[in-house]
Order: C-alpha cells, then structure tokens, then sequence
C-alpha cells in the first residue's frame, strides 16, 4: 500500500539534561508513519548526513516517535543545515513507499538469489 508523509508544521525544540549537547528538535508529520517507511527514512538521512558536517552530536536512534520525527542533539550551527537534508530525505522514503504493490521491492529475482544460495557448498560433517 502506498505511503506519503509531509511535514506538517514548524518545528519545535526542546532542551535536553545538562550533561547532553544540543537540543531536541521535534518536526511533526501529517500522521504517524508506518515502521517500514520510519525505517527508510532513516536509512536515507543516515545517508544524506554521511560525510556532512552538520553531525557534530546528532542522535538517529529514535527518528520518528508517533507523528515527529525526533533529532537529538542539534547544534544551532548545524540547524540550517540540516533541514534540507531531512527534507530529501522524507521525499525519498515517499518515493520508496509510493507503489500500490504490499511487496518489498528486491535488487534480483527470487530465483536470482536461490541460484546464489545453491553455489554455496557446505561440510554437513558426514
């Protein structure tokens, strides 16, 4: 089944406990996604954000709590930089999810991957 996001407000930030850096930055979606798009929106913020300096202490762990998307530990000088990341990145996991068909898609065949997981040879010990 298809599945869309958008941002649906501004975002909202919240101190954390002294001995963290950075704060919570909380940016609401229009619903609570499903786990299968949280999980590819992860996957291509962590990618978007690999080698980008706009890091620092950023914490992915939880990303999307309900309807928000969670960032832990933004710095105000990384904040600007990330928001267009975050946003390619919900356009990307919209773009993954958007196919009416409920299975996954696969980068081969079935019978592609059994051929893979015949060449393997095995000592059964007998």
């Amino acid at each position: 089944m298809a599945e869309h996001h958008q941002i649906a407000g501004s975002a909202r930030g919240e101190p954390r406990p002294s001995d963290c850096v950075g704060a919570r930055v909380r940016v609401p979606l229009d619903s609570a996604p499903t786990p299968a798009w949280s999980r590819v929106l992860g996957s291509h913020l962590t990618a978007g954000l690999t080698g980008h300096p706009a890091v620092g202490h950023l914490r992915l762990a939880e990303l999307v709590q309900g309807a928000d998307i969670v960032l832990d530990g933004v710095e105000a000088r990384e904040a600007a930089l990330l928001g267009p990341v975050l946003q390619q990145a919900i356009d990307a996991a919209n773009r993954a999810c958007e196919g009416d068909d409920a299975r996954p898609r696969t980068n081969m065949p079935h019978a592609d991957a059994q051929e893979v997981a015949q060449a393997l040879r095995f000592s059964t010990g007998r």
